[in-house]
């Protein structure tokens, strides 16, 4: 066990140094020119040259991406003389449209970004496998169809349609609640929640539609094999059997997809953030390919690929806690 941490951890750190080559190199080579597009409106050759020293795109590529690379250990500075700009560890650049480091910029859209893949994970996960397990439970009868038409109704709308449906009823029309005021829960605990229910639904109500019909085929498949039988026949009430070997033994595929979707989210949900103005991570994006901010975009890509191949170790490991056949080599 303990070796295969240590051979995945390290498999990890060398994927995420590929990873960092591959994204800066896709972006050094764009047409764009991000000396120019710090310019503003008084572009003239002069001022060009002094940005494109500054952000010290003046440097060899492979220079530029060593600078990059140490920037992140150990942080770097942009410019000379009395035009310095100090960027601390872990540097991920520094947005000159912005005049602040990415990587205080993602720290500030990370929070709200953080509880609204919290809220909806926990939403989705309850809803969605418990009612898979209901349906699977009750398959044929009415209730299976009803939980299954809910399902399809979720994989066919849209994140933006629901988010503006509700948006509209809810708020704008009923006045259920007020617009969307984004503040840590820890200031306004309140109106925290008021502002993240509908993000929550609309995400939960998206992603709980494919966790619905996961969790019921994995239960149907699972239900169906001896040592089910054999535990029914010992007598074992039907809510054990479910819980320690039906549902247990389904869960493999079950947290693939939750943990690598949740990672997901931590990295930003764009059309819901943007719907709902969340200061997120998502909105943080978008703005940021909007200004051409080129910094900030790969930083924000960077961290949100992190994300998902740190989740993708997690994931690996709880598959010797979840089911003790996996035997991890």
């Amino acid at each position: 066990m303990t070796g295969y941490i240590v051979r995945r951890v390290l498999s990890m750190v060398l994927m995420l140094l590929l990873l960092t080559l591959v994204v800066f190199l896709l972006f050094s080579v764009l047409p764009t020119d991000p000396a120019r597009l710090t310019c503003g409106k008084a572009c003239t050759p002069e001022v060009v040259a002094a940005n494109r020293h500054n952000l010290g795109l003046d440097l060899p590529v492979w220079e530029q991406y060593w600078v990059y690379l140490k920037g992140i250990f150990v942080g770097r500075t942009f410019g000379s003389g009395t035009a310095t700009y100090s960027c601390d560890a872990p540097c991920l650049g520094y947005s000159f449209k912005r005049g602040e480091q990415v990587t205080v910029l993602i720290k500030e859209g990370f929070p709200a970004t953080f509880w609204l893949a919290i809220g909806a994970f926990i939403l989705w996960i309850t809803s969605g496998v418990s009612l898979g397990i209901y349906s699977a439970l009750r398959r044929g009868k009415w209730q299976d169809k009803l939980v299954m038409g809910v399902s399809l109704v979720g994989y066919s709308l849209p994140s933006f349609f629901i988010g503006l449906v509700l948006l509209f009823f809810v708020i704008l029309k009923w006045q259920l609640l007020p617009y969307p005021d984004y503040v840590s829960p820890f200031e306004n605990p309140l109106q925290f929640f008021q502002t993240m229910l509908l993000p929550w639904i609309v995400l939960a109500f998206l992603y709980a539609a494919f966790y619905m019909r996961l969790t019921r085929n994995q239960m149907l498949d699972t239900l169906g094999e001896d040592y089910i039988r054999t535990a029914r026949a010992k007598g074992l009430r039907e809510r054990i059997v479910i819980r320690r070997h039906g549902l247990r033994a389904g869960l493999t595929p079950i947290v693939t997809a939750a943990g690598l979707d949740l990672a997901g989210l931590l990295g930003g949900a764009i059309i819901t953030e943007r719907i709902y103005s969340l200061p997120g991570i998502g909105s943080l994006a978008v703005n940021s390919v909007v200004d051409a901010d080129l910094p900030l975009t790969v930083g924000i890509t960077l961290v949100t690929a992190t994300f998902i191949i740190v989740a993708n170790l997690i994931v690996d490991l709880l598959y010797a806690v979840i089911d003790p056949r996996v035997r991890l080599v």
